[in-house]
């Protein structure tokens, strides 16, 4: 038996198992099996973290404390059985983000100067067939959006980038941060009225 074709077929058939095979089996006392959920979702979560922090270091940050968090409570994840690993692992990785953002927003304001005049230019030159109430959403979607976000508080940047990044509907937002719908949409109506008061600064 060739044993490069015997490790192929082992990997054929870990990749082939599905997120709650691997869960039960992690349960089950197979570290392995944690690995390969790692591996399989860590770009996801890779990419929320790019959603709110920017050096390497933060999204390396946000990356192992979410893994870390998610090893702990894969007991948990038996209670979330109508959600997917990936839909239940995004919700600790959004969770992550927002405590992070919680943390920094005690130690650091954000200053006008932080807004360059490249910023600003590019910043009015949104104005140019956008419509007043989609120029907010626009914004959250420039590469100067962290800028202008951490003029904000941590619930309002999360709520923006869950509704205009992510794509996600009130309800969605409603069930991934267990917060009401009323609630979302008056924090999307808040998040909205906070940005364009910063957006007005500079335009």
């Amino acid at each position: 038996m060739d044993p490069d074709n015997t490790s192929n077929d082992s990997q054929s058939r870990a990749a082939e198992r599905s997120d709650a095979d691997l869960v039960d089996a992690v349960l089950a006392g197979d570290e392995s099996a944690f690995e390969l959920l790692f591996e399989r979702h860590r770009r996801r979560v890779g990419i929320i973290a790019g959603r709110f922090f920017q050096q390497p270091e933060q999204i390396a940050e946000i990356l192992q404390e979410s893994f870390t968090k998610a090893y702990f409570a894969l007991k948990d994840f038996s209670n979330y059985k109508d959600d997917s690993f990936s839909s239940w692992l995004a919700r600790i990785a959004f969770n992550s983000c927002y405590d992070e953002l919680r943390r920094r927003s005690r130690g650091r304001e954000s200053s006008i100067s932080d807004i360059t005049s490249t910023d600003r230019e590019a910043l009015r030159s949104l104005r140019v067939g956008v419509a007043g109430d989609s120029l907010e959403s626009v914004a959250v979607n420039r590469d100067l959006a962290n800028k202008l976000l951490s003029f904000l508080s941590a619930e309002d940047r999360l709520v923006l980038i869950l509704l205009d990044v992510e794509g996600l509907s009130v309800a969605e937002i409603g069930q991934l941060m267990n917060w009401s719908s009323p609630k979302v949409k008056i924090r999307v109506f808040r998040a909205r009225a906070d940005l364009r008061r910063v957006l007005k600064k500079f335009l």
